[in-house]
């Protein structure tokens, strides 16, 4: 298997050369960074999208925007780089070295969400609208993102030989994401892993996640409700996901993988708060 190539042997789908970047007049474009990129931008046009049908202004979206992706990009990397400091900590130029890979989802959507508050109290907005309003966008921008890893080769998950095993060059991927169970189904001679494309099963399930906000729009009952659905759903999804990935980041000094953690949390306070409102909400209707 030549180092570039990427393969799904047993659906029957063989990529050979798949490029890490391309060139425009000499200087060289990274993949991942451009599909971060039309995730960021798909993700705004769909919520300048539903403030439209929502009858709310969409420039303010596009306004939001431009700091939520900055502030976005800041606090993934420094989601990643805190979990991962025994790597960086020799080698601190290292954190700038964004074309490497090495933007934690969580990150940025912690500090999406701290923008947001910051924003709406300057502009005195209601968060929990502009929130409901940028879930859609914000779970399509992830689904895209994701295939960013595709092409960096990461982001993937344990052995694996099943109907979606995806097969990737030893030499194309970084041996801190090759675990031992990994290793020991490597034969003699194979310069090739066989794992779980996680990348692509969480892609596919924040679609689904994107499918059941837009279903759910008309329905939800109180501002702020469309954000639950973001958390518990995409938690949920994110839970089972971090369970099979190899690049776990770890709370310092635990074998606890945060963003399992999280993930778990995101889901049980989704639920406990939607409860919570709804049933106050109908106590007062009575």
């Amino acid at each position: 298997m030549n180092a570039g190539d990427i393969a799904f042997p047993n659906l029957g789908i063989y990529l050979k050369d798949v490029p890490k970047t391309f060139s425009i007049f000499g200087f060289d474009i990274a993949f991942y960074g451009l599909l971060i990129g039309v995730g960021v931008l798909a993700g705004i046009l769909m919520a300048a999208h539903m403030a439209k049908v929502t009858g709310q202004n969409s420039d303010e979206y596009w306004d939001f925007a431009i700091y939520a992706v900055l502030f976005s990009i800041i606090g993934a990397r420094i989601y990643y780089v805190v979990f991962s400091w025994d790597y960086y900590k020799d080698d601190l130029l290292g954190i700038f070295k964004l074309r490497n890979g090495g933007l934690a989802i969580y990150g940025g959507v912690i500090a999406a969400f701290i923008t947001l508050f910051v924003y709406c109290r300057i502009k005195k907005r209601d968060p929990l609208l502009m929130g409901d309003t940028c879930m859609p966008g914000l779970i399509l921008g992830q689904a895209i993102g994701r295939w960013g890893n595709f092409m960096n080769r990461e982001v993937f998950g344990e052995y694996y030989d099943g109907l979606f095993s995806m097969q990737l060059p030893v030499a194309a991927v970084r041996s801190r994401d090759i675990s031992e169970n990994i290793a020991s189904h490597m034969a003699d001679g194979v310069n090739y892993i066989n794992v779980h494309p996680t990348f692509l099963y969480e892609s596919v399930w924040n679609l689904l996640v994107l499918a059941a906000l837009l279903a759910f729009r008309k329905h939800k009952k109180f501002n702020g409700e469309m954000c639950l659905l973001y958390f518990g759903g995409y938690g949920l999804g994110r839970f089972f996901i971090e369970g099979i990935r190899t690049d776990t980041l770890f709370i310092p000094g635990t074998s606890l993988p945060v963003s399992q953690v999280l993930a778990l949390l995101m889901v049980v306070f989704s639920v406990a708060a939607d409860i919570i409102v709804r049933s106050r909400l109908r106590r007062r209707s009575a």
